[in-house]
């Protein structure tokens, strides 16, 4: 799997550090604000998506545990 949270992690943190770019003003401040609430949004469904499986896991397994592997989308 290519995408693993510890990527959308880098990729938040990035925006940030664009977000705190003091030369950043008018359109692009705006433009790159827009793009972060864009971002944000679908961190959040990446997250929920990542939370529901793991549930499921702990349903299915009664519990998780070291022996019991987890959905290959919240591998680290």
């Amino acid at each position: 799997m290519k995408n693993k949270l510890t990527d959308l992690n880098n990729h938040l943190f990035e925006q940030l550090e664009r977000l705190n770019d003091d030369e950043l003003t008018g359109a692009d401040l705006k433009q790159e604000i827009n793009r972060s609430r864009a971002m944000t949004d679908v961190a959040q469904q990446i997250i929920e998506n990542g939370r529901l499986a793991l549930d499921a896991v702990k349903v299915a397994n009664k519990g998780y545990s070291e022996d019991k592997p987890l959905p290959p989308m919240l591998e680290v």
